[in-house]
């Protein structure tokens, strides 16, 4: 592989997230490898001490993968020289005043967004065509939430209209549930065909919501984006989706997958199999061994290369447990026991 230069290397690498295929994508991982082999400092030296040399590195099944919990406890950054790397941004994850919460730090919040943009896009249509709601109490109550930055961006591409067309509907809501269904009944009488409704939620919230009401918004995309965040007791997936498609009278609850440390997300239209953008590779490893990273297991710990993560580390052991679904996408299990709990999961108990 040749030699990354320092000046085409970040041009190039950004480019990549936008132009991988299936047919390519272990070519550019393997680039971005090098790169972060090279110029990541946490992240060479965790190389270093398994006593591997990147050149040796010719598989994504041989990259050492670093433990998402890494972002708890240091500053994971990519930069070819000391000090140069400006972070615009640093999100951060939930947590409890007990838990340590994982910070990302990045630099090109605009490749953030636009990446985000590329992939819902590409799985729903244009956002020009959607009226988006967001149900997120959790993480507009808390500063530096990646998914408020989202969907805050969505709603800015999105289109609007009121009675009287002299403000955009849609936006973020935190309890105001009866205004929230209001508005959404009202597009639901005044939308155009092509037109798409939106509503996306933290799990608890949505569940608080069909708590207390009982509507038909079988025309709207419902999606959660896991969380009970202490609210509620653990679910399983299949169990919230089953309250909120009866509350609701929708066919299918749609799904998120995106956490604080990944820089791009991966969505279940419907069901429990997540489909990955083609900037995002899920593997599998062992659950007791992190470094067997076999071809044939259908079943372990869930590992993620992400090649929209340029500037911190693209290479990540997370907690999940998961499946993958030969030649559809993957799915998520749980969570490795004692880990910290995320999202709406089954505790998976090695």
């Amino acid at each position: 592989m040749q030699n990354i230069s320092e000046s085409t290397s970040k041009y190039e690498l950004y480019q990549q997230i936008f132009t991988t295929t299936p047919q390519n994508f272990e070519e550019n991982a393997l680039r971005l490898f090098q790169y972060q082999a090279e110029y990541n400092p946490i992240y060479k030296n965790f190389i270093q001490y398994l006593h591997i040399n990147p050149k040796d590195i010719k598989s994504i099944k041989k990259i050492p993968f670093l433990s998402i919990d890494f972002f708890k406890y240091h500053k994971i950054i990519t930069e070819i020289s000391e000090n140069s790397l400006e972070i615009n941004a640093i999100f951060e994850s939930s947590g409890t005043t007990i838990s340590q919460t994982s910070k990302h730090y990045v630099s090109n919040v605009k490749m953030y967004l636009d990446n985000a943009t590329h992939i819902f896009e590409d799985f729903y249509g244009k956002l020009e065509d959607f009226f988006v709601f967001a149900l997120l109490p959790s993480y507009l109550e808390r500063q530096n939430s990646s998914l408020v930055q989202m969907v805050s961006h969505f709603l800015e591409k999105s289109q609007g209209f009121s009675e009287n067309h002299s403000e955009k509907i849609g936006g973020f809501y935190l309890y105001e549930h009866k205004e929230l269904l209001k508005k959404i009944q009202f597009i639901q009488k005044n939308k155009k065909t092509h037109q798409k409704i939106l509503l996306i939620g933290v799990t608890f919230a949505l569940l608080d919501l069909a708590e207390n009401f009982s509507v038909d918004l079988s025309d709207v995309i419902m999606m959660e984006t896991g969380g009970m965040k202490g609210k509620r007791r653990e679910m399983l997936r299949e169990e919230v989706h089953y309250v909120l498609k009866n509350a609701f009278n929708v066919k299918e609850i749609h799904s998120e997958y995106g956490m604080t440390e990944l820089l791009s997300q991966g969505y279940a239209q419907g069901g429990d199999i997540f489909k990955a953008p083609n900037c995002l590779k899920v593997l599998l490893r062992d659950v007791t061994d992190p470094f067997d990273l076999s071809p044939i297991r259908k079943q372990g710990a869930i590992n993620v290369i992400d090649l929209a993560n340029v500037d911190s580390c693209a290479f990540i052991a997370t907690q999940d447990v998961g499946e993958l679904v030969e030649n559809i996408g993957f799915k998520v299990l749980g969570r490795m026991d004692n880990s910290d709990t995320r999202g709406c999961n089954l505790l998976y108990e090695i």
